[in-house]
Order: structure tokens, then C-alpha cells, then sequence
């Protein structure tokens, strides 16, 4: 497995009464091939995995593999707060079919650096997929130090770092730790260009979703050693990052697929996106497009 490259942490879109909606799930999924993207999270924080059922799960996880059809990786976001949760949760989506599974630290529960350690390594001996490991503290209140990553990034089964803090302090404690078999993947799109150029192989996006072609060629880009076009790309990208942040995720980046006719709202206690920010929400809007229509 080659993690590397756009990987979009796609949202999931519902109908108007409410239900997972196949038929835009399947044109997101086909945007994100025609932009380039390299592979596709279900059901992780920006898909809404804590209101899916796990007949919901299922539906959308091999809905997305048959039409991935080796096109795209496919990752399952599989944590809980709870080690042998995850791991059923793990078994399920091998069972789906996924290439793998996005494993966020247990949220809420706040476990000990030894705690994640055996945690993390009960998920990659028994769960059945490779594993990600997903760090976001802020979601979480749990924090994966970099020396735990040092030690977990030994285990076969573990095969990348979803990182989504981006200051600069943790990342050079992390590119160190890079290897052919072990992917760092930035989980902060605002500083993930920097990130990139610095040693990590790709990003696990939410403001792919709309600009999946954007993305693609901003990574190439980066791979490449263009750094002034790349980071001349992300400044044009900043204030959809900004607008991503003015409610919390995914709210924004749904109003925007919205937009896009994919999907039509979200699961409580999620609400809409506020209508003050309608006007710019059709302003971000009218940027992916043009960005999109540029980079195709």
C-alpha cells in the first residue's frame, strides 16, 4: 500500500428525508476520480460516522469500494472509544472491503501514552486492516506524542499518521519517522502545502471534497519540488480554508457540496450552515469553481 497524495475525508451526503443518498455519494466519488484524487475516507469525522448506523456504514463503505474498483484507495474511519469497539468497528469495515482503516485516538476517554500504545496495537493485531493512526486533539482531548508514533510505527500493521496538528514543532518531530512503509499524511489543510514540502507524502482532506482536481495538483506539485507554485496554488486556497473553519466541520464544506447539488443537509446536533454566512458560502462556491475549472 502506497498512501500518498489527496486523500479526501469525504462527507457524506443525505437526502431531503434524511437517509444516506446513494446516488450523490457516487457523483462525489466520481468527482474525486476525475480530479485525481488518490484515495477516499468513509465514514470518518467529516462523514458523519458517529450518526451512521452500522447498516448505514456497511451501505456506503461497499457502495464506495465497488466503485472505487482499485481507482482509489479506500480507508474506513473505524475508531471508538473503546479498543475492542474499534476493533469490531475494524472488522466491519474489512469485511466492507476497505484497503484500511483511519484509527482516531479514543475520544473522550483521554488514555495514557501506554494506553494508546496498547490500543493501537490490539487494533493493528487483531482488526484485521492495515492501520492508520489519526491524531486530532482538539476532536478528541487526546494528543499522540511523537514519541509514541515513534514506537507504534514499528508494528507491520501500522502503515501511516493522519496529523492534524500544523505547527511546525510537531512536524519536525514527526518527518523523521518517515519511511517507504510508513506515510505521513497532514490532516490540516490550511498548513498542509507546508508539510508536504517539508517530508510528508500527502493529506487526508476536507476542502478536497470541492476542489478534489486543486488538491491533486497541488501535491504534485509539492512532490515535484515546485514550491513557489505550490504555495502561490494554496494562497488562492486560503480563504475557502477560512470559510471551512466558520462553523464546525462539516458544516461549511456541506453547505458547499450543497451548492454542488450533492446532498441536502446534515444529522443533529448538527444544524445547517448559519445564514449570515450564506453570502459567502456562494462566494467560496464560485472560487472552487473557478479553481476547478483552472487546474482540470
Amino acid at each position: 500500500m502506497h498512501l500518498s497524495g489527496s486523500i479526501t475525508a469525504l462527507a457524506t451526503p443525505f437526502t431531503a428525508a434524511g437517509a444516506p443518498d446513494l446516488d450523490a455519494w457516487s457523483r462525489l466519488i466520481d468527482t474525486q476520480i476525475a480530479g485525481g484524487t488518490r484515495g477516499i475516507v468513509v465514514a470518518g469525522s467529516t462523514g458523519e460516522a458517529a450518526a451512521l448506523d452500522d447498516r448505514e456504514y456497511s451501505q456506503l463503505l461497499r457502495a464506495a469500494v465497488a466503485q472505487a474498483s482499485g481507482r482509489l484507495l479506500v480507508l474506513a474511519g473505524t475508531g471508538q472509544s473503546n479498543t475492542a469497539k474499534t476493533i469490531a468497528q475494524t472488522h466491519l469495515a474489512r469485511d466492507g472491503g476497505a484497503d484500511a482503516a483511519l484509527v482516531v485516538t479514543p475520544p473522550y476517554v483521554r488514555p495514557t501514552q501506554e494506553g494508546l500504545v496498547a490500543h493501537y496495537t490490539a487494533v493493528a493485531e487483531e482488526g484485521g486492516l492495515p492501520v492508520v493512526l489519526y491524531n486530532v486533539p482538539g476532536r478528541t482531548g487526546c494528543d499522540l506524542l511523537p514519541e509514541t508514533v515513534a514506537r507504534l510505527c514499528a508494528h507491520p500493521g501500522i502503515v501511516g499518521l493522519k496529523e492534524a496538528r500544523g505547527d511546525e514543532e510537531r512536524w519536525e518531530a514527526l518527518y523523521p519517522l518517515a519511511r517507504d512503509d510508513f506515510a505521513l499524511l497532514s490532516g490540516d489543510d490550511p498548513t498542509f502545502v507546508r508539510a508536504l514540502l517539508g517530508g510528508a507524502r500527502g493529506v487526508i482532506s476536507v476542502a478536497s471534497n470541492v476542489v478534489p482536481a486543486s488538491f491533486s495538483r497541488l501535491c504534485a506539485l509539492a512532490a515535484a519540488g515546485q514550491s513557489d507554485a505550490a504555495r502561490a496554488l494554496d494562497q488562492r486556497l486560503q480563504d475557502l480554508y477560512d470559510f471551512l473553519g466558520v462553523e464546525p466541520n462539516p458544516i461549511p464544506v456541506k453547505a458547499l457540496l450543497a451548492r454542488q447539488g450533492i446532498g441536502h443537509g446534515l444529522r443533529l446536533p448538527l444544524l445547517p450552515l448559519s445564514a449570515g454566512h450564506n453570502a459567502r458560502a456562494d462566494a467560496m462556491a464560485a472560487l472552487c469553481q473557478a479553481l476547478e475549472h483552472e487546474t482540470a
